[in-house]
């Protein structure tokens, strides 16, 4: 043709297009201007439609748009909707939203262009709002414009929106439309209102690929695999063929359910459908062998995969991950950088989740380092997981530096620093940052609420605690598992005995985490036969007991001294093969040291496979606790030497063990090697310890010297170590000395006053003993009167000083005046009045001065076979007339006494006390 008129060339690059041509499109529009022919609106509208198929270098439509600027055609529909929807499908949104705005007249394809464009492109709620103002302008949608915003509200989870849209629909009469009715399945579908999305679904009329894979990943999505699998027989036999999204999704219903089998005869059908080679597939058929734990053909399958696909990489981190083997998942991850696959954000998260469960901290830093070369330190979601690794491992300070430098509020974040914080006991830090949270407008999640009420619980603060729950009820996580488990601590560690129980009994789907915290809880707070009670209840309900509960219960049972129940306990420990973990190991020594039996303990610590600190701890505090100092230093001395790191537990068992036997020197040796050798700073109770040591040993001006240079401020415990000493040695002058800043520190305090009384009497000042005890009275401080108990045929029997009260007092108080008599036989000299002067003892009724531990021993022995060693406990420390007394009575009835005071364990035996007069 001589002369081609833009008719012409409108016709050829027409046929162009339909044969999707796109490279001949920009071609023969190339020489359309070349020849100086003028497109109009037709030219431009197949030229632009040609882009909006493939993507095309954007200098070439930026030409093509100025030159539609030039012939003035740039507020034209016809131009401007392909145009729109070309900017859209290569990814320019901004241009795209430029030429929306110049539009003059806006029609519907106008608007569904947009739409459908900034839902495709991620910008989901700004399409919600565009339909939105459309509709107010009165546009009137159309089922495809429907189809498109309920699909924006799936994405960004605006389920309510979406369901307004839906009784739009139904006015509209679009509501029977297979694009509308595929989209409402998927928003019902990922609400979790599957009974919704099956009614939509069973009422179409006609049901594509599409409604099946909608329903069918629905049910994948909220765990109604065998559902999935039922549908995908009924779409097979309305002869509709699965594509890649349902075999997908069949695999992922397939992997929920552990359905290794179904899940292998899908592979076979993706692989004879020709499927198995697309990527959303080979990241299924791997998931589906992970999550089947079948990691070997998980391997295998990932070793015959195009493996340029980091989806499948990142899927192999997580399996090794998955199955605790960090040293598959750094191979994997040392692979992929000789492949030169470029990780994403999903690929250090995989790994730094591995390193976290197995504590690998080194491997860790090594991967952070990884992140920072590559740059996604600044991704949220690898931040969140670095910031979970170092404060689950204790490198908090490193933790916190990161959250310090993220841009975006991001809750999960700051919750995993609070955790942190919580996890390693640093309560008021957790509690600090839970504010600054709060503070920055970002709304706690259910593990941010559960780990600010446990630091509540950490340090009893009760009614910051009490507010926390109600933020949480009125955020939504009233029902919340972690939450309740969260409160049930909170409430029965701080002794609101009530208040736990209610919060238990809130918790719908209770855990055994839940039984935990209300039995660890009431154990911490006190409240021993609570937790014992419901450790048995626990037990009859089936509940799975793990070393957690038993660890609790123990403790209980140790701070009871019931050793029958506490053996028990052993016994089922050993049963459910809970006796080689070390946390239980210990606290089993701990009840055997607190119920006095030593040679439990012993046996128990030293049949251990591996020995922690808090293994060595234990045995040291209970050597200490039962007068063999020279014993607890030798298991420290084994402790260092097989690498053990010593703690500040450690040096309070040492300090009080060389206490107890007089090693001064020593003791002062050990005291300075904390800071010297072992970088450890003393903390109060070490300095008590100190003074302690140097009273026993009568050394009470070095104790006073000692107390005045200390480098921190004296507490109450350590004024009051100096004045026991003072009473023993009868030194009035610094016993006054420490008694007035005790009295300054706690003046509500009984003991002290106690203490001083005792001081003036043993030193016959009786005035001064007179007029602490008239101080004592005009400030209403009582005194706690002592209490022992003993343990027989099952049943606890407790007495005060002249208990008279017992069914069997008469017996009683028979056979220990049998006792005092063959006593004296012995050389015992009764100084059971030595605090009442001449007047008082005339005027005292003997039987008002028989302290306690007389009377449960006088009954122990009256019901115990005489192979059986008397246990007694008092919760006052034990005095000379008493020490010397029962040494005696085990000689006279060749018994072993045990009796457990304030302080220690006294083993009488033949006349010796394993304390050897020295405590």
């Amino acid at each position: 043709m001589l002369i081609r008129p833009v008719s012409c060339w409108n016709k050829i690059i027409h046929r162009v297009v339909a044969k999707k041509m796109t490279d001949r499109v920009f071609g023969l529009f190339r020489r359309m201007m070349k020849e100086m022919v003028i497109p109009d609106e037709k030219t431009f509208t197949r030229v632009l439609k040609a882009g909006g198929g493939s993507v095309v270098p954007l200098h070439y439509v930026a030409q093509i748009h100025a030159i539609t600027i030039t012939h003035g055609l740039e507020t034209s529909p016809l131009i401007c909707n392909p145009l729109i929807d070309f900017y859209f499908k290569n990814g320019f949104v901004n241009s795209a939203k430029r030429v929306f705005g110049k539009l003059q007249r806006k029609g519907t394809v106008s608007w569904l262009a947009m739409i459908s464009g900034l839902s495709q492109n991620g910008y989901e709620k700004e399409a919600i709002l565009l339909f939105c103002q459309m509709h107010m302008i009165g546009i009137l949608p159309t089922p495809y414009l429907f189809s498109s915003v309920l699909s924006s509200c799936t994405k960004v989870e605006y389920y309510e929106v979406g369901e307004q849209l839906h009784g739009l629909a139904l006015k509209q009469g679009f509501s029977s439309e297979t694009y509308v009715c595929n989209a409402l399945v998927t928003l019902y579908s990922h609400s979790g209102k599957m009974l919704f999305a099956e009614c939509i679904f069973n009422a179409m009329s006609q049901r594509d690929r599409v409604s099946y894979n909608s329903l069918i990943s629905g049910l994948a999505l909220q765990g109604h695999g065998d559902r999935a699998l039922e549908l995908f027989k009924k779409m097979r036999l309305d002869s509709l063929k699965p594509d890649y999204i349902t075999v997908a999704s069949l695999l992922s219903a397939c992997a929920s359910l552990g359905a290794l089998r179904n899940g292998k005869q899908l592979h076979s059908y993706a692989i004879k459908a020709g499927l198995s080679s697309d990527l959303i597939v080979e990241g299924s058929l791997l998931d589906l062998y992970v999550k089947c734990s079948d990691i070997d053909t998980a391997h295998n399958f990932f070793l015959s995969t195009e493996t340029e696909n980091v989806v499948l990489w990142n899927v192999m981190l997580v399996a090794y991950g998955l199955s605790d083997n960090l040293k598959e998942s750094f191979e994997i991850f040392k692979q992929m950088q000789i492949e030169g696959i470029i990780p994403n954000q999903f690929t250090y998260p995989s790994i730094l989740k591995t390193c976290t469960s197995l504590s690998a901290l080194g491997l860790g830093e090594q991967i952070h380092t990884h992140v920072l070369k590559s740059g996604f330190q600044f991704n949220m979601y690898v931040s969140s997981v670095l910031i979970d690794m170092y404060a689950k491992l204790g490198k908090l300070e490193t933790a916190l530096k990161i959250l310090r430098t993220l841009k975006e509020k991001d809750v999960v974040s700051w919750t995993a620093m609070i955790a942190g914080y919580a996890q390693h006991d640093m309560f008021a830090e957790a509690l600090n940052l839970f504010e600054e949270m709060q503070d920055q407008g970002i709304q706690s999640d259910n593990i941010g609420f559960a780990s600010a009420i446990s630091a509540c619980a950490g340090i009893h603060v009760l009614g910051q605690g009490r507010q926390i729950h109600a933020q949480s009820c009125v955020s939504g996580y009233s029902d919340d598992v972690s939450v309740g488990n969260a409160l049930v601590s909170l409430y029965a560690r701080c002794g609101q005995v009530r208040e736990a129980h209610f919060a238990f009994n809130q918790i719908f789907a209770k855990d055994n985490k839940s039984w935990n915290s209300l039995i660890s809880g009431f154990a911490h707070s006190g409240h021993y036969d609570e937790a014992l009670h419901l450790f048995d209840k626990m037990n009859k309900a089936g509940i799975e007991i793990n070393s957690f509960t038993f660890g609790s219960v123990v403790s209980a049972a140790a701070n009871v001294a019931n050793i029958k129940l506490g053996k028990q306990i052993h016994a089922m420990i050993k049963k459910s093969g809970y006796d080689s973990e070390a946390e239980v190991s210990n606290v089993l020594i701990t009840l055997y040291a607190k119920c006095g039996s030593l040679d439990d303990a012993k046996k128990q610590f030293y049949e251990m496979p591996e020995k922690n600190e808090v293994s060595w701890n234990a045995m040291i505090t209970c050597y200490s606790r039962h007068g063999c100092g020279f014993e607890a230093l030798s298991v420290f001395e084994d402790m260092k030497q097989l690498g053990a790191l010593p703690n500040h537990v450690t040096f309070v068992g040492v300090l009080t063990a060389c206490s107890h036997v007089g090693l001064v020197d020593e003791g002062i040796n050990y005291f300075k090697s904390m800071s010297e050798v072992h970088s450890l700073v003393p903390k109060p109770e070490h300095y008590a310890c100190i003074v302690d040591l140097l009273g026993r040993a009568g050394l009470l001006s070095r104790a006073r010297r000692f107390i005045e240079q200390m480098p921190i401020q004296p507490d109450a415990m350590i004024w009051r170590t100096l004045l026991s000493a003072c009473i023993i040695r009868k030194n009035i002058d610094i016993g006054e000395f420490a008694a007035s800043h005790l009295l300054k520190l706690e003046p509500k305090d009984s003991a002290t006053y106690v203490l001083l009384s005792n001081m003036y009497a043993v030193t016959g000042k009786w005035d001064g003993r007179d007029w602490t005890r008239q101080i004592m009275k005009g400030r209403g401080v009582k005194k706690v009167p002592g209490r022992s108990w003993i343990e027989v045929n099952n049943s606890v029997h407790a007495f005060f000083a002249g208990d008279q009260k017992h069914p069997r007092a008469d017996m009683i108080y028979e056979n220990l005046r049998y006792l005092n008599e063959r006593a004296t036989e012995f050389g015992y000299v009764p100084q059971c009045n030595i605090l009442l002067n001449d007047v008082e003892r005339g005027q005292k009724d003997p039987t008002e001065m028989i302290h306690s531990e007389k009377l449960a021993i006088a009954f122990g022995l009256l019901n115990l076979s005489s192979s059986t060693p008397i246990h007694v406990f008092k919760n006052l420390r034990v005095c000379g007339d008493c020490h010397n007394w029962i040494k005696c009575v085990s000689k006279i009835s060749d018994r072993v006494i045990i009796v457990r005071d304030a302080y220690r364990f006294h083993h009488f035996e033949g006349g010796v006390c394993s304390c050897k007069d020295y405590w």
